[in-house]
Parts: structure tokens; sequence; C-alpha cells
């Protein structure tokens, strides 16, 4: 299978799987607003995602309930340590459990799993990039066996509070392939030495761990009360690489929620004068 867009093609290997390498599976991306992932295994193989992401799977592909995500490392940090992990994941607003799809039979079979809401699927090969990728907490859809999702925290205390949906963040370890979801299009931008982007903090999607994240006010008193932009931008400052998504889910669940009751008026985002705002804007 080949994959789809601007990523390396996957090289030739053997299927002998070590403990400490996640499965080295084939993939393509299908579709264009509403995207899935078709990933296609070897007998042994597995994938791993977030419950409820399977769009279909073939009959000799096997599925288990796993606490965590069934990584080498997790396995190996004893049932107080997998604790610890999973309940991790309740902080990203994910479940404890994940689900393994293991392929029992013989030749190849495929699995595919579904974006949940419009947007892109990305793929990334974790071992091309250092072996770590910081993404926004709802983002991963699925990975090879063997990688290990978890969590990432802000270091720094007012980012923390004032961070918004950049404050917790989860973070990728592992060698193998990754899929996150992203909603709308997607932007990247390589950002040199001491380079800043200033980004609200919703659109950033993945960057690097390299990647110095801050928070910045967003301009005067009165274009953060009436710029309907929020309080704080998020500071990119580089050296790394950054992934920025068009369409925030908070962004596209907000205007769902505002529009489901007419009857209180949209709420403009990040402005205190709400249904107002609208008479002026030409939504009313």
């Amino acid at each position: 299978m080949t994959p789809t867009g601007s990523v390396p093609p996957i090289p030739a290997r053997s299927h002998t799987r070590a403990p400490e390498v996640a499965d080295d599976i084939d993939y393509e991306i299908s579709g264009q607003e509403m995207q899935f992932v078709e990933i296609e295994l070897d007998p042994d193989e597995s994938a791993v995602a977030e419950a409820g992401a399977m769009m279909f799977k073939n009959a000799d592909i096997h599925m288990d309930t796993v606490f965590g995500d069934g990584s080498a490392a997790q396995s190996e940090s004893g049932f107080f340590g997998k604790l610890a992990n999973a309940g991790k994941r309740i902080l990203t607003g994910e479940s404890l459990f994940m689900t393994m799809f293991t392929h029992r039979g013989q030749g190849k079979q495929r699995v595919a799993f579904a974006a949940p809401y419009p947007g892109t699927i990305m793929p990334f090969r974790l071992d091309q990039m250092g072996g770590t990728l910081i993404c926004q907490k709802d983002a991963f859809l699925c990975a090879a066996r063997g990688v290990s999702i978890g969590i990432h925290f802000q270091r720094k205390i007012m980012t923390g509070l004032f961070g918004g949906d950049g404050f917790i963040m989860q973070r990728l370890e592992g060698d193998g392939w990754v899929f996150i979801h992203v909603g709308g299009c997607v932007v990247e931008r390589e950002l040199a030495p001491g380079e800043e982007l200033h980004v609200d903090t919703g659109c950033l999607a993945a960057m690097t761990p390299s990647i110095d994240f801050d928070i910045m006010r967003a301009g005067s008193v009165k274009s953060m009360i009436f710029g309907g932009e929020g309080v704080f931008f998020a500071k990119l400052r580089g050296p790394g690489h950054v992934w920025l998504q068009s369409l925030p889910f908070s962004r596209l669940s907000g205007r769902i929620l505002a529009n489901a009751n007419p009857a209180t008026g949209g709420i403009g985002e990040g402005s205190i004068l709400g249904g107002i705002g609208d008479i002026f804007d030409g939504d009313g």
C-alpha cells in the first residue's frame, strides 16, 4: 500500500519484532474533509486506537481491550505504574482503556479508523522525529503497537493557568507510526532558533519537543475585551517544527452550541459582548 501525503516511503523490513520496537505497519489515508486511515497488518502485528475509533476490520483481526496504551514500557511498570499512566489519560479527556487490534490469521489483513470530526489525519514516523511528538490532548487516533501515549504538562505556571488548550497535551513516544487527527486543514512551520510565532491557543495541533511554548497578552486591554480572540495567545519559539490547525474542535463545538439554542444568542469567541456582537457582524 502507498501512504498519502508528503511522508517518507515505508522501508523494507523484517517482521521479527523486538520487545522495545513498535510494529512497522503499512497504511493508506483516504477521504477529503472526513478522512479515515486504513492500516494493513501482517500476522501477529497490532495497532492500538482510542475506543470507538474503528471504522471496519477484517475477520482475522481480533479486538482486545487494554489498560492504558499496551506499550512495552507500560507493561514493565507493574500494576501501580499502569494505574498511574492510565489515570493520566483521564486528564486529557480520554478513557482509561484503549483497544488493541491484532492480526491472528494468515496473509495481510486490514483495519480502518475514522476521524471524529472534519479535519486532517496526519501520519508520523516517530523514529524519524527524535522519538517524541507533542500534540493537542484529543489529537491521538491510532498507532502501531509499542508506541507510548502519555501526557505532557506545560512547566511554566502562567502558561498552565492561561494556556487554554495548550495546558495539558499528549506526549507520543516510540519508534513506530502514529496517526493524529486535527481540525480543518493543516499548516506546517519550521521555526529557526529564536524565531517566534503567535498562535491562538486552540490552533496549535502539534509540535516537536524543542519548541518553547509560552503565552503572551493579546494586545491592549481593548483588544482583549472586544477583539473576540481571547485574552492570551500562544507564543511559540524555535528551533523546531509546529503544525497548526484551522478548525479547533473547541471552536466548532462552540458554534454548534451557540446555534443550537437561538434564544440565548451566539457567543463571540473570547468576547464579552456575546449575542450583542452578532447584531454588528451580520450573523444574526
